[in-house]
């Protein structure tokens, strides 16, 4: 866990704080800017585009098969 606590996460940003990811090492996994990873964690009510939706979720499956895009997103 981190020393900081930002009440204000996203479900996804606290998922990458209880997997202890950083959001520039989810970035480079997921081939995503690390601006636009800063806006999904930060961001309650921010929804990626489709296509940046699919390499978020891709990263995601190869860390845990049972995340679904509904765990942190409200669709």
């Amino acid at each position: 866990m981190f020393w900081w606590k930002n009440p204000k996460r996203s479900k996804f940003g606290r998922w990458l704080d209880q997997e202890g990811i950083t959001q520039v090492e989810f970035a480079e996994r997921s081939k995503v800017s690390s601006n636009t990873i800063w806006r999904i964690c930060n961001k309650k009510d921010y929804i990626p585009s489709p296509a940046v939706l699919k390499k978020l979720m891709d990263a995601v499956k190869k860390m845990d098969k049972n995340k679904q895009i509904q765990d942190f997103f409200d669709l």
